[in-house]
């Protein structure tokens, strides 16, 4: 039988969100119903509820989500009512051409629940990411939940789910930051501050965090940064370079998604060194580079979807790190609210006020 529950939707393009009754169906084949117990709010639900993803209004909000499953649908085998998941929003295939030949981290066929979650009076929601967490429960395709050691906090572990799986994979996954390298971040949000600590986690010996604002860079020392750079006063590419004696680092990742940050990430790197692009840019933006440059410079120019990760195998190898206290996640967490504070989560976003806010169900 469908169950109503209390969600967050965002009804219209730059409308505050509102808290309202949604209609949650059983699971189908495939699916699962799970019981929301956190949810961060993600940069990436802003950009839901201005309209910059698409126009499929209403939205149910919320992505980085921990839960418990509360049911299955039919050939449901891999989680089980009981089973406490991390939300994922790219549930591999395994038949596309990516997982076949062993590479699924790139499937390009994504799964998503087929069923649709709905107002009360019939008006179908498009879930963001195709989880619509901010919710007290969520409908979503079971390969979607990834089993992870329970005793971890789930404010702390939802945060997994999106950003902090980026920055830290960003690294580690798509950057292959290793022993001694050299790494800086420009961008130092919720992702760049993952990046940052997947780059200490696997061993850099320099990690320079840039920003142009000090109250971030603080906080990005905190992550693991060894020395911080404000662009805002100072030439970004001309301080790292300063910090490697002259020769840039060994990978640069940008975290902001702009053209001139990617120029200046660009020319930060070693030779042969190594650019990662995490930040998500508009569709609008264009990005002019030399082209004697691209080729004179060598290394390699890679983007990061979704920290290139693998859910089942990420996601409970970094709760494990986190619980044996070698990777602090919980620094991520700067505020817990309720559903009805959203907005005002995004608001304190939007001026930077804040790292994380999670919501607690």
């Amino acid at each position: 039988m469908a169950q109503e529950v209390r969600g967050v939707i965002a009804p219209g393009k730059n409308e505050a969100v509102r808290v309202e009754t949604i209609v949650v169906p059983d699971p189908g084949p495939g699916e699962a119903v799970v019981k929301i117990q956190a949810c961060g709010v993600c940069h990436t639900d802003l950009h839901y509820k201005q309209g910059g993803i698409n126009d499929e209004f209403p939205f149910l909000l919320g992505h980085e989500a921990a839960g418990v499953v509360e049911a299955v649908g039919d050939g449901v085998t891999d989680v089980a009512p009981g089973d406490f998941v991390v939300l994922n929003w790219r549930a591999v295939c395994g038949q596309c051409r990516a997982c076949l030949r062993g590479r699924p981290w790139y499937c390009f066929n994504t799964h998503n629940a087929k069923q649709k979650m709905t107002l009360t009076d019939g008006t179908e929601l498009s879930p963001a990411l195709g989880i619509g967490a901010f919710a007290e429960k969520t409908l979503v395709h079971a390969g979607q939940c990834t089993k992870v050691d329970p005793s971890v906090s789930p404010a702390v572990a939802g945060l997994l789910g999106c950003g902090v799986m980026a920055g830290i994979g960003a690294a580690i996954n798509t950057g292959q930051v290793g022993r001694g390298d050299s790494v800086a971040v420009i961008g130092c949000g919720g992702v760049g501050d993952a990046a940052i600590a997947g780059a200490r986690l696997a061993g850099a010996s320099k990690i320079i965090a840039v920003d142009i604002d000090d109250r971030k860079l603080e906080t990005a020392l905190g992550m693991g940064a060894t020395h911080t750079v404000n662009s805002k006063t100072t030439d970004p590419v001309k301080a790292i370079r300063e910090l490697t004696d002259t020769f840039g680092v060994d990978v640069a990742i940008e975290a902001v998604g702009h053209p001139a940050t990617y120029a200046q990430a660009f020319y930060a790197r070693d030779l042969a060194g190594t650019v990662v692009l995490v930040g998500v840019p508009t569709p609008e933006m264009k990005l002019e580079l030399p082209l004697i440059d691209v080729f004179g410079r060598g290394g390699s120019l890679k983007s990061s979807w979704y920290g290139d990760c693998l859910p089942s195998r990420d996601f409970p190898m970094l709760v494990d790190l986190h619980l044996q206290g070698r990777l602090p996640l919980d620094k991520f967490v700067t505020e817990t609210i309720g559903l009805g504070d959203v907005e005002a989560a995004f608001e304190r976003m939007h001026h930077g006020d804040v790292l994380r806010s999670v919501v607690i169900l």
